[in-house]
């Protein structure tokens, strides 16, 4: 045991001497955590408007209206564009889609929302890049096009409607019992736009502008850990960051421990009474506490300065914590087992690290993976940790949250150990 204790001891402090090192340790992660924390914010700002071109080659009434609607949506930052120049810019990328409005489109689209056919084509050139983006055109687009043409068409004053009126009776091609109920409807909506326009009299309220609507309003509130607070983006980014810096320590002692066996020094060791379940269960030990210093370090940040907290349980925090940072430990030294070579040892470690980062939804959420990347995302530790770390902090889980987490995590250090005590030799 005193020689365990005296190992420990020595890779502590070799790796706290090196001051540069431990500060860009702790810095690197807080400087990228604060910038996608930042990034995904949304208290300071609201979400960027979409830039959306239009082209209106009807210039109707009712697409001069669905283009008003348009430019006050919050969403879109319209621009009235010529159809070359806005081809030109969605090429570009400099607006996300181009929506082009036909000729004759008013009428057209009048005529199908009760026959549903001839149906007018509205034009989308999209970005393909910006998938996201094409969606949140789709549904506002609808929307906006529904209310504008029912409201155009069920106005008092249009002359849509009249005119729809009389195509629909000249039209041989409809069945005669279905010319006839249309007929009667329109008759109806004419003797309710009459009444409409009758002044209202003692307390009653003109009757509201009739149009086709949503029939609902939203009740928007986030499921955070206590309603009424807003989501704390910065809670995500440092659990993402901490994660992926801390496994990087990891990996440079475990290709530390390369650099030494090939300065001879582990030839040395080996006439001492150790055995390598000894050596490299003092290495793992001291990473594991290295690793927890550093994340304390950086969660003490964020908590001072992007008032990140711990809204679960704090014991499941601290078992996450440590879970992750046994992991890392016996990550960094299989890998170093594995690569057999400090060259060999830092190419594979890049490999699979970014890999394991960017499973674990570090870099971008898990939810905008393919549905077989989502899969395969449930198997990477790194994913364990950040949903642990989650759980923790402002999806405020309490403690059997962190049950399955850590003991994934847990289980996986046990096999990530046995392997690199087996397979780390002597000799390079």
């Amino acid at each position: 045991m005193s020689a365990f204790l005296e190992l420990l001891r020595t890779d502590l402090v070799l790796y706290f001497s090196n001051r540069r090192a431990v500060l860009m340790s702790i810095v690197a992660p807080i400087l990228i955590a604060s910038f996608f924390g930042y990034l995904f914010d949304d208290r300071n700002s609201g979400p960027s408007a979409i830039p959306v071109a239009m082209v209106d080659l009807d210039h109707s009434t009712l697409s001069t209206k669905l283009l008003a609607a348009l430019h006050a949506e919050k969403l879109f930052d319209v621009q009235s564009k010529p159809e070359a120049e806005g081809v030109k810019l969605v090429r570009a990328g400099t607006v996300k889609a181009l929506v082009i409005i036909p000729q004759h489109f008013g009428q057209q689209a009048a005529r199908a929302l009760f026959t549903g056919r001839d149906r007018p084509e509205l034009r989308l050139l999209y970005d393909p890049s910006q998938g996201a983006a094409l969606q949140a055109v789709r549904g506002v687009l609808a929307q906006h096009v529904m209310q504008t043409v029912s409201e155009e068409v069920f106005s008092t004053n249009s002359t849509l409607l009249p005119d729809v009126r009389s195509q629909i009776a000249a039209n041989a091609a409809l069945r005669p019992a279905l010319r006839t109920d249309l007929l009667e409807m329109f008759d109806t909506i004419e003797r309710v736009q009459r009444q409409s326009d009758e002044p209202a009299t003692g307390a009653q309220a003109p009757p509201a502008r009739a149009s086709l609507s949503l029939p609902y309003t939203l009740n928007e509130q986030p499921a955070n850990a206590r309603v009424g607070t807003p989501y704390n983006s910065f809670a995500h980014s440092f659990a993402g960051m901490t994660v992926q810096f801390v496994l990087f320590m990891g990996i440079d002692i475990g290709v530390g421990l390369l650099a030494l066996r090939r300065l001879g020094l582990w030839r040395r060791l080996r006439a001492a009474p150790l055995t390598k379940t000894t050596l490299l269960g003092a290495r793992i030990i001291g990473c594991a506490l290295i690793a927890l210093v550093l994340m304390s370090v950086i969660y003490t940040f964020a908590m001072l300065v992007f008032k990140v907290r711990v809204e679960g349980s704090a014991i499941g925090f601290v078992a996450v914590c440590i879970s992750f940072a046994l992991l890392t430990a016996c990550f960094g030294l299989m890998i170093a087992a594995l690569g057999k070579t400090p060259e060999a040892t830092r190419g594979l470690a890049i490999v699979t690290t970014l890999l394991l980062v960017m499973l674990g939804g570090a870099w971008v959420p898990t939810f905008v993976f393919p549905a077989w990347m989502q899969r395969i995302a449930q198997f990477a530790p790194t994913r364990w940790a950040v949903d642990g770390l989650d759980a923790m902090t402002w999806r405020g889980q309490g403690l059997p949250a962190a049950y399955l987490p850590v003991a994934l995590m847990l289980g996986a250090s046990a096999v990530f150990g046995l392997i690199a005590i087996r397979r780390f030799s002597w000799e390079e």
